[in-house]
């Protein structure tokens, strides 16, 4: 916790850190700069004398610094009570594997990292059971499961609420939002069976409609099959949509980051000016 703090600190009382940092920072914007032309590497000077006149204790930027320490703290509040929920699940031989895919997910499925895993934890429990308890698995599973759900909204314009909710029913074997995925099926424990026929048609895999982890890897059989499988993570480098969602996620990693010192921070930074600049 003591790096929002540390940051707190360079800006208020001590500019020059402050200043090296937005200085890294605009030297990226330089390394764009032929791309984005004039305007980035100006945006990027701006940014430095902000960083200045914020170190002068202007009261706006000190209410916005409060207000930037307020939102750290809650992002890592919510982050540390996920990572416990995600530890709890998989134990230690997954639980560094599920939070790589974690940290991932800004690019693959347009989520936070505290996004992903309060997905992941609500449905992980019967996706283990039917894998017969190996954690590992169930946490390539769920990765899969995650992104198949971003990728089905971004294809169909649906509500991910609306996606998630459907295989948290599946994993309570309640298909009655089947048809929220719109891939063809009705709401139904025989639409779904159907579902499965059809993988296995395509996949030569047969599936058992009591295993959510068959479920998964039906339906992103079925996805592939209709080429909405990677949806997300093309529209994060190749669209205005998909990359600010992106961008959007990296920044609630970045803001979260800056209350856990645990954290690579200069990842989190690099993620996030990256996909600024994609944006």
């Amino acid at each position: 916790m003591s790096s929002i703090f540390e940051l707190f600190g360079s800006i208020v009382l001590d500019t020059s850190g402050a200043e090296k940092a937005l200085a890294k920072v605009s030297k990226a914007g330089q390394k764009v700069g032929g791309a984005l032309g004039k305007g980035f590497k100006l945006a990027g000077q701006a940014a430095l004398q902000m960083g200045k006149v914020i170190g002068t204790g202007v009261a706006a930027g000190t209410a916005a610094m409060g207000k930037l320490v307020s939102s750290a703290m809650s992002a890592y509040a919510s982050y540390e009570q996920l990572e416990g929920g995600v530890q709890k699940l998989f134990g230690d031989d997954a639980q560094n594997l599920v939070m790589e895919y974690a940290r991932n997910a800004y690019r693959t499925a347009g989520l936070s990292a505290n996004e992903y895993m309060d997905t992941v934890t609500s449905f992980s429990a019967s996706l283990i059971s039917s894998l017969g308890k190996d954690t590992v698995a169930a946490a390539a599973y769920a990765d899969l499961a995650i992104t198949d759900m971003a990728d089905n909204a971004n294809t169909f314009g649906a509500n991910m609420e609306d996606i998630q909710n459907a295989y948290k029913g599946f994993s309570k074997q309640n298909y009655t939002m089947l048809d929220n995925l719109k891939l063809g099926y009705g709401g139904t424990q025989k639409e779904m069976e159907r579902l499965l026929a059809d993988a296995q048609k395509i996949s030569g895999v047969k599936y058992n409609v009591e295993s959510f982890s068959d479920i998964v890897d039906a339906i992103h059989v079925i996805q592939t099959e209709m080429d909405i499988t990677g949806t997300t993570a093309k529209e994060a480098s190749t669209t205005i949509q998909g990359s600010v969602n992106a961008a959007k996620s990296a920044w609630t990693n970045w803001v979260t980051g800056l209350a856990d010192n645990s954290q690579d921070f200069g990842q989190l930074t690099e993620n996030l000016v990256n996909s600024v600049v994609t944006a």
